[in-house]
């Protein structure tokens, strides 16, 4: 059985955006930029982090959905998502030189492209190595993934970051009292490449442990 039955169908979720009416914006404020320097390397300095919430995957006219719990410390990453339907569910973990993927038909499977395994076991295009940055409102390695171009938007906090041919659009962010002392993090992402979508609804944040 492939990892693409376990989750529940969402082109209901993925195709919402598109039915609902844009209201007029406002005009955007001067970013200050070094504001958004300094927020981005807040950001940037999170290593150690830990979210919980709902993820989306399309891949043209396929597609799913299922809770989401990533674990990250520094290279790092243990990320659980499970299909509540279905009760099914899969666990990928690994480091920048590799990954492991647990609950598939046949026992785990290895390979250095965690990447390429996502694709080949379920079909699903998921930049896992650079959404571990992207998620957190940042660019990735540029040495690996080449130079991130970042819009910045209302509070000096990018709305569109563009990275290794992916578009990464930041709709919505936590609330500055829900940072605490923190950075404030994206609470709202969608990575688009082609027909890829990764979409992304961040739950809670929280301090990272060792996956």
């Amino acid at each position: 059985m492939k990892v693409r039955a376990w989750f529940a169908p969402v082109a209901a979720m993925l195709l919402l955006a598109g039915c609902v009416s844009q209201p007029t914006r406002a005009p955007v404020a001067p970013i200050d930029q070094a504001q958004a320097r300094a927020q981005d390397e807040r950001r940037a300095a999170l290593t150690d982090w830990a979210l919980a919430g709902r993820i989306a995957v399309s891949n043209g006219k396929q597609g799913g959905s299922g809770r989401i719990d990533w674990q990250q410390t520094g290279d790092r990453y243990a990320i659980s998502l499970s299909a509540p339907v279905t009760r099914q569910s899969w666990r990928l973990s690994g480091d920048a030189t590799g990954g492991r993927l647990d609950g598939i038909e046949g026992g785990p499977r290895e390979a250095a492209d965690v990447e390429a395994l996502l694709r080949e076991t379920t079909g699903w295009n998921i930049p896992v190595r650079a959404l571990a940055d992207w998620v957190r409102g940042v660019g990735a390695d540029a040495g690996r993934f080449g130079k991130a171009q970042v819009v910045y938007g209302a509070g000096n906090r990018p709305v569109r970051l563009v990275q290794a041919g992916w578009t990464i659009d930041y709709t919505q962010w936590q609330a500055d009292a829900d940072a605490g002392t923190g950075p404030v993090l994206p609470a709202r992402l969608t990575a688009r490449r082609g027909e890829a979508k990764v979409r992304l609804i961040v739950d809670a944040w929280g301090p990272g442990s060792t996956p």
